[in-house]
């Protein structure tokens, strides 16, 4: 689709220095810096010259001198009753987002420190194309836009789907209620609605716990690998340091090493349910040492319940807080099992620690939005929510099945194999050793496949290269095609690797 031209304004010009003469080649030089900097583009209309003139300050004759000097360059194209534009053929010089990366490139010397780092860290965050294997991604069968669409029409044509003014920052009260009812059936937590605070979902409830668990030098526990949300929390909050990260086996965190390694955390940070990105339950015998260290440390446990509605063999796992909903701090979202545009989740608090949460809260974004969190509790008060998890579990483990089958069928085990699970909207396929799985996604990313690295979960040292690969939202067919393509680049990678290794053998010899 072509491009929208846009009326240019060109801040840079700034000021014309009329003591150096020449000011028609001023004019020119600053359209020219413009182009070249990216401010404007090909295909871009640019002033009159009247406007122009009147804001710079100069006769009109000199920057009509000035764009007739560009035109003859080939940098502007002029058209009657179309006016004057940067000319077309200047897109075929240098892509526009080749352009963007080599500012932002030259610009990151200039930045702050923190500055730099969350620059960084919006590079990594960067969200993966809409194809498979993108994680989440609800669309088809799985996606409940009817329904969400009828009730939100219901609700914002009056009443308090149409609110005005600042609400409560705990969330709106009908949905509190509505999640503690669904939390206290499905997933067996201990509640009130005065102890839920509703969030922009799990990430922000991560953010929210560091700032209200965590002193300057408190140490806090962190799978291995883990959800790499959390750990660029921790990292960019001032935590960096006091982040231990405990190994994770076939029975979730290891509690015991996580003693032997920092026995005075203050916190630990666990996916009790499913394991990100490893997908296997805690044991009760973990759960239980978990909670007995936590009580015996006066530390909190902060469970993400990631997940956990999406069990395929068997009921879902009875949560973490449920056993201790004093020492624990629960986390849910409705982003994966709706849709992640939705940003809503919510954090279930001690009673003593509400208040601390509910000020946090504050400080961030006063409160949630409140239209749709109206829609959502109609949408679950009316059982909108459990009908769906049921449609989307039916046709999530039918996705899966297909999808291991699939990757058996294509990649010999001493390339790939998939992780034991039996729950999520995920899988983690581990890759032989010696394959850069980053590497992987950015070849797999120019096949029109999404994954993402698993080593970036693990802390420096302990990495195992693998793909995590989303399978909601897409059928069979594009499965099997993006399976096909993805196969073909973890082959050409392992040949590539051999190449190498031969080349430098032969070198050495």
């Amino acid at each position: 689709m072509a491009r929208t031209a846009r009326v240019a304004d060109i801040p840079s010009f700034g000021a014309i220095d009329r003591m150096a003469g020449n000011l028609s080649r001023q004019v020119a030089q600053a359209v020219r810096d413009a182009v070249r900097k990216g401010d404007i583009g090909p295909g871009d209309a640019l002033p009159s010259t009247r406007l122009l003139a009147a804001s710079l300050r100069v006769s009109r004759g000199t920057v009509l001198e000035a764009y007739e000097q560009l035109i003859a360059e080939g940098f502007l194209e002029a058209k009657r009753g179309v006016g004057t534009r940067v000319a077309q053929a200047l897109a075929l010089e240098r892509a526009p987002s080749e352009t963007r990366a080599r500012r932002r490139r030259s610009a990151v010397a200039d930045l702050p420190e923190n500055a730099a780092a969350f620059a960084a860290l919006a590079r990594e965050f960067t969200p993966l194309a809409q194809v498979p294997f993108a994680i989440s991604v609800p669309v088809g069968l799985t996606a409940p836009a009817d329904v969400w669409r009828r009730l939100g029409n219901r609700l914002r044509a009056k009443g308090p789907g149409a609110p005005a003014g600042y609400a409560d920052p705990l969330g709106a009260r009908s949905l509190r209620e509505a999640i503690a009812g669904y939390v206290r059936k499905s997933r067996s937590v201990r509640c009130e609605p005065e102890q839920v605070i509703v969030t922009s979902g799990t990430q922000q409830g991560l953010f929210l716990a560091s700032q209200v668990l965590l002193g300057l030098r408190d140490q806090a526990w962190v799978e291995n690998p883990a959800y790499r949300g959390v750990t660029a929390v921790l990292e960019h909050t001032g935590h960096r340091d006091g982040m231990v990260r405990v190994p994770v086996d076939a029975e979730g965190i290891d509690v015991e090493a996580g003693i032997r390694l920092a026995p005075y955390a203050r916190a630990a940070f666990v996916t009790p349910s499913h394991q990100y990105p490893l997908g296997v339950p805690m044991s009760m015998a973990r759960r239980s040492a978990l909670l007995t260290w936590a009580r015996a440390q006066r530390a909190w446990v902060v469970e993400d319940d990631y997940d956990s509605e999406l069990r395929y063999e068997g009921y879902p796992f009875p949560s973490l807080q449920g056993l201790d909903p004093d020492r624990v701090i629960y986390l849910g979202t409705f982003s994966k099992i709706l849709f992640p545009s939705l940003r809503l989740g919510y954090l279930i608090a001690p009673d003593d620690l509400v208040d601390a949460f509910c000020g946090a809260r504050v400080l961030m974004d006063r409160h949630p939005p409140n239209a749709d969190q109206h829609v959502l509790a109609a949408f679950m008060a009316e059982g909108h929510l459990e009908r769906h998890i049921r449609k989307v579990r039916n046709v999530y483990s039918e996705q899966r099945t297909h999808l291991i089958a699939t990757l058996g069928a294509l990649l010999p085990k001493d390339l790939a194999w998939v992780e034991p699970g039996d729950q999520g909207m995920h899988l983690v396929l581990w890759l032989a050793s010696g394959i850069d799985d980053r590497a992987i996604v950015e070849r797999a990313a120019k096949a029109g496949v999404s994954v993402r690295a698993v080593s970036p979960m693990f802390s420096p040292g302990s990495e195992r290269p693998g793909l995590v690969l989303g399978f909601g939202g897409f059928d069979s067919a594009q499965m099997l095609a993006a399976a096909q393509r993805l196969a073909g680049v973890i082959s050409d990678e392992r040949k590539a690797r051999h190449k190498q290794r031969k080349q430098s053998r032969k070198s050495r010899d």
